[in-house]
């Protein structure tokens, strides 16, 4: 295609020798010449006629146009490249873009640490409250109205109030060091925060569960524990339950605490989803869009737990279990 091109320019170099034709840039002239609907092409044409056959004229026309067609071709082929090149420039960018966003906010990272500490926290809480409220509700013991009127009078203390006094033992403590020691400090005082409601409910349903069926479980041959295992707890699904569900959701919802051991130590990778949206939400490069989409992902967690347990919110069969 080049050697056409070049008879071209040589066939129009010698038409402005015969012709007397007078340019200013013949170079110029040349290259617009042998370009189709251009002034220059009409000129050229015009003066071969009274050089060359007619029969060589439609000859340079058709060359003329054969180029013409061809460096049209390769300047699409060109221009076809140079879109796929930055195609992939761009896909390449739109990946680097994602992957720095995604590292901005590692919503699943945020995600399992708010399951793993609100899950923990929960089921700590429930265990304990189980003993607990069972020894309230059942045993005789010295001192037992003053412990549990002790354990509902620290619930009057706000987050507020304890937040400092345990920040401070923590970092005297030098839990706050690491972040495993944060971590389960953090689930502690989760366990604190929910304990005293917890003890309160379960052992307010202890008392509704009438006491000589385990008395008929005792004389049966069953030990005190074996009667909590086999009798208690499976009468009492229905608290123990709502008694998880709202450990849960206090665990999953806090947001003071874990921004006090979290965010002021900057574990990152310990943020639960409340601390690491409201970070994301204050970056500079915060998409609000993503940050309304993760607000309501996470609310899923809690209607599945509370969707797989509905079942068991249901009150306890315990009428006619003996003959009063």
């Amino acid at each position: 295609m080049e050697a056409k091109e070049k008879e071209l320019r040589d066939i129009v170099d010698l038409v402005i020798d015969f012709s007397g034709i007078e340019v200013q840039n013949r170079e110029e002239f040349i290259e617009r010449a042998i370009t189709p609907g251009t002034e220059e092409t009409e000129i050229v044409e015009e003066n071969m006629k009274s050089i060359f056959s007619a029969n060589d004229v439609k000859k340079f026309i058709d060359l003329r146009e054969e180029v013409d067609s061809a460096l049209t071709e390769e300047s699409l082929l060109a221009g076809l490249e140079n879109a796929k090149a930055q195609l992939k420039s761009y896909e390449a960018q739109k990946k680097k873009i994602i992957e720095e966003r995604a590292s901005e906010f590692p919503f699943l990272r945020y995600l399992s640490n708010s399951l793993v500490f609100a899950g923990i926290s929960a089921l700590i809480s429930l265990i304990v409250a189980i003993f607990g409220a069972y020894a309230f509700s059942r045993l005789r013991f010295k001192g037992r109205s003053s412990v549990q009127r002790s354990v509902l009078f620290v619930y009057l203390f706000g987050g507020t109030v304890i937040m400092v006094p345990l920040y401070q033992m923590a970092v005297k403590l030098g839990i706050l060091a690491t972040p495993l020691g944060t971590g389960i400090y953090l689930i502690m005082v989760y366990v604190i925060q929910t304990l005293p409601v917890s003890l309160y409910m379960l052992g307010n349903y202890f008392r509704t569960i009438p006491f000589s069926i385990e008395e008929a479980a005792i004389i049966d041959g069953c030990s005190r524990i074996q009667a909590i295992f086999k009798i208690v707890i499976p009468l009492s699904l229905p608290a123990i339950v709502t008694v998880y569900i709202y450990a849960f959701m206090i665990g999953w919802n806090e947001y003071l605490f874990a921004s006090a051991f979290l965010g002021l130590k900057s574990y990152k990778d310990l943020f639960t989803l409340p601390i690491g949206l409201n970070a994301f939400s204050g970056s500079a490069h915060a998409v609000w869009g993503r940050l309304m989409a993760a607000s309501v992902v996470s609310a899923v967690p809690i209607i599945i737990i509370f969707s797989l347990m509905q079942k068991y919110l249901t009150s306890g069969f315990t009428a006619g279990g003996v003959k009063e």
